[in-house]
């Protein structure tokens, strides 16, 4: 190519009311790990909503760039029938779109198509299946209450969730929203404790205020930031000690740091000590009110 060859690529995930989905960033991915291993610059311009740091489509300056290429999703509709028209100068290029009408402006606009489905031709694997190979990242259940009002005064469960949330944006994890609740009827939820613990099992980490969100990991082997949403502390605290469980934050405490803290310690020996509490539930080696059950019923209610 030229050397006055200057790449822009783009998508739906660069319009200003659109959307950045996962398999679209990789299709990007893809596309950028050809352009650098043929040694071609290229720009990537993203939605504000998304990217707030950009750059953004809107305030790039079309003339600043030779060829337009857009990535992934379907070709139609005005904001890509602008695209034409901003970037006249521009050889425009479509990778790895959907083509729906074969007549429609948005199509006849680019240059080249080069589409994953389009009518009447022989579809392409999708772009997003041979993006660069992605390291892994922690999945992490997150399992909050909004309830509990029998705390009265004492509650900070608001603060809470809203603290632990901001928190857990800037972690850099799959965040899994679970509740402890079962519904027969509603498909977001578990029947079954069988099927919340098989979730739970197949995490690496497990953030809560509930003391069942706790306790429920504990028993799947898997370790738990605790926070107490409780001022002054109440059940979830009295059940971390119970079970031996030190990762717990009371509400009073709670900021970053001590997140980081307890976070990065469920990462490392956090893990076995959670495994060891797990056995050691299933070998009945914690005492739990249930026995004493048999000797409250033989008594005498006037004892």
């Amino acid at each position: 190519m030229a050397e006055r060859t200057r790449i822009l690529l783009t998508g739906w995930f660069g319009f200003l009311d659109g959307e950045a989905t996962a398999g679209d960033v990789l299709a990007l991915e893809r596309v950028r790990d050809v352009l650098l291993r043929a040694g071609l610059d290229h720009d990537v311009a993203w939605s504000p909503g998304f990217r707030p740091a950009g750059p953004h489509l809107a305030r790039l300056r079309p003339e600043d760039y030779s060829h337009l290429v857009f990535v992934c999703g379907p070709l139609h509709g005005p904001q890509i029938e602008e695209l034409h028209r901003r970037f006249a100068h521009c050889v425009r290029i479509a990778v790895g779109t959907s083509v729906v009408d074969v007549g429609g402006p948005a199509v006849t606009g680019f240059h080249r198509v080069l589409a994953r489905d389009a009518p009447d031709t022989v579809p392409t694997t999708d772009l997003a299946a041979r993006a660069p190979a992605l390291p892994a990242r922690p999945v992490v259940g997150v399992i909050l209450t909004h309830g509990q009002h029998e705390y009265g005064a004492r509650r900070r469960h608001e603060r809470v969730a809203e603290e632990v949330t901001r928190w857990l944006c800037g972690r850099d994890c799959a965040r899994l929203e679970l509740e402890t609740r079962l519904d027969v009827h509603d498909w977001r939820l578990c029947a079954t404790p069988a099927q919340l613990e098989a979730v739970l099992s197949r995490l690496d980490l497990v953030v809560t205020d509930r003391l069942h969100g706790m306790v429920l990991a504990l028993r799947a082997g898997v370790p738990v930031v605790a926070v107490d949403p409780v001022e002054g502390g109440a059940k979830v605290t009295a059940q971390a000690h119970a079970c031996g469980w030190p990762a717990l934050v009371p509400a009073e405490r709670l900021d970053e740091a001590a997140l980081d803290h307890w976070w990065h310690w469920c990462g490392t020996s956090g893990r076995d000590l959670a495994r060891e509490i797990g056995a050691g539930f299933r070998r009945d080696a914690a005492p739990d009110a249930a026995d004493g059950l048999l000797q409250a019923l033989a008594r005498d209610p006037a004892d």
